[in-house]
């Protein structure tokens, strides 16, 4: 490999789907406050932090509430949620993404986890792959969301390698627009209309080699 020396992969949506456990979280906060949430409003949730979903979901109920009751029904949700992650098994990695991470480590490129999620971790430790990874920057090493390129850029610098050899994976168009900025190659996973901003897009880590790294714009 000539030009990659690092991949630094998102969480949600490129390793594991916990999409349906936000979503069922979610769901079950909007029922609690009289309203259905229905899969069509989730998609505004994609790739957002924790208060401004929770600001969206009250949006769709058409729901107010203090500051106070924001931060206490986003704590009921993440509960809820956590509750659902800490059932989950390695079954639920997504096709592909062990063994092509795996072979970015065999081929000497070192691999880093860029989530927004605080509980990357725990998510991590139930999938099995903590070692998959040289370096795990979540949602508790980083203050500001994407697309700020903050949580890419402090990947980069835990691997030791400038950013312009810097390869990231993600399935969000904030998640995109984050890796630009920080000066990275991005490989979008997902629908190439929605992540256009991509240097490349594929439907999973199942369909992605090495050699197509090599060849990015």
């Amino acid at each position: 490999m000539n030009n990659i020396k690092a991949c630094i992969f998102d969480l949600d949506g490129v390793i594991v789907d916990t999409a349906v456990y936000h979503y069922k979280a979610w769901k079950r906060l909007a029922a609690g406050l009289g309203f259905d949430f229905s899969e069509h409003d989730n998609e505004r949730l994609k790739g957002v932090s924790r208060m401004r979903s929770l600001e969206i979901v009250l949006e769709c109920g058409g729901v107010t509430k203090t500051d106070a009751e924001k931060e206490q029904l986003a704590a009921q949700k993440n509960t809820w949620y956590t509750e659902m992650i800490n059932q989950m098994t390695p079954a639920e990695i997504l096709p592909g993404a062990q063994e092509f991470v795996q072979s970015c480590r065999d081929a000497g490129i070192k691999t880093a986890l860029g989530s927004a999620s605080k509980n990357s971790m725990t998510i991590l430790n139930k999938l099995n792959i903590v070692n998959l990874f040289d370096a795990i920057i979540d949602g508790n090493k980083v203050s500001k969301a994407k697309p700020d390129p903050e949580v890419f850029l402090k990947g980069a610098e835990e691997l030791s390698i400038e950013p312009q050899f810097c390869v990231v994976f993600e399935d969000a168009i904030a998640g995109v627009e984050a890796a630009k900025a920080g000066g990275m190659k991005a490989v979008g996973i997902g629908d190439a209309n929605i992540l256009h901003e991509a240097d490349m897009v594929v439907s999973g880590l199942d369909k992605v080699t090495l050699e197509q790294l090599e060849i990015l714009p």
